[in-house]
């Protein structure tokens, strides 16, 4: 069972035998169906069925020239909002299936960003199986959460928050040069790197570490698409799944000037969210190419 139908209201089903049917129901029951050809004989075959607006099951598989369709996987997906980032995408197939992982690297956070692509087909049309580059594209990213927490706001003045900002856009542009070989801004990176390091190792001893960290996006566990994020709730909406009757939280967070959607169940979220608080939770990184 996916770690993540819990994520978009699936959380009271408890055996194999729910789960093959709801993904029964899928196949004959659909809101979207996408079809890609393999070869003469095999077709890739997708279908999409909704339990809330922009939220639901994707079932892939496999039709041959009599239209059986074959099950190899499926998966939970939430269709975030806006556009979170415009740059260069590397879309590359998995190893073990017909799904695609995007991998970016965006100057707001300075690492690679590795994510489950949505939209399979038209990564399939553009790729067809192979690793492809595309130049300065849209991608709308999305998270899928189990449990979450809420945290307060760290107090910021207005002129805190300007040098903040000041500081954000001159270290963007420092990873930027430092990526063309820069390397004045790659000393000048190590450099500041190592003050802030000095800086909170002296604060940690009275202060906890939440009070001095405003938001972060860590890596989290082995899987590559997994991440640990603590960001600002910019807007919040309530939803409800369908045919289980759970109710989502919709939350739009920015998460180091990062701006994306991540769906959690309501009961497994601690505290009382509300705009300019922060969550904290492990997210399923998704996103699609807007193409």
């Amino acid at each position: 069972m996916h770690k993540y139908l819990n994520a978009i209201g699936y959380g009271s089903l408890t055996s194999e035998k729910e789960l093959n049917e709801l993904l029964k129901e899928a196949e004959n029951v659909y809101s979207h169906h996408e079809l890609v050809a393999f070869d003469p004989d095999i077709d890739y075959c997708e279908y999409r069925t909704e339990c809330a607006e922009d939220i639901g099951l994707c079932v892939c598989g496999t039709s041959d020239t009599e239209e059986h369709f074959e099950r190899h996987y499926y998966y939970p997906y939430f269709k975030g909002s806006g556009v979170t980032s415009n740059t260069d995408v590397m879309i590359e197939r998995r190893i073990d299936k017909e799904a695609y992982a995007g991998i970016c690297e965006d100057a707001k956070l300075g690492i690679s960003l590795i994510f489950h692509l949505q939209n399979t087909s038209e990564c399939m049309r553009i790729a067809g199986g192979q690793t492809q580059e595309i130049k300065e594209i849209s991608i709308t990213l999305s998270g899928l959460c189990n449990y979450g927490m809420i945290l307060l706001p760290v107090m910021k003045n207005p002129e805190q928050e300007k040098k903040r900002k000041e500081e954000s856009k001159n270290r963007m542009m420092l990873l930027s040069a430092a990526r063309n070989g820069d390397q004045s801004a790659m000393e000048s990176l190590t450099l500041d790197d190592l003050d802030t390091y000095t800086k909170v190792s002296k604060r940690l001893v009275t202060e906890d570490v939440f009070s001095i960290v405003d938001t972060y996006f860590m890596p989290f566990g082995i899987e590559c698409d997994n991440y640990s994020i603590l960001g600002e709730i910019l807007n919040i909406r309530i939803t409800e799944n369908w045919q289980t009757g759970e109710e989502l939280y919709i939350m739009h967070l920015n998460v180091n000037e990062l701006k994306f959607d991540v769906c959690v169940p309501k009961a497994n979220v601690v505290g009382e969210p509300a705009v300019g608080r922060r969550f904290k939770g492990t997210i399923w990184l998704q996103g699609r190419i807007n193409i």
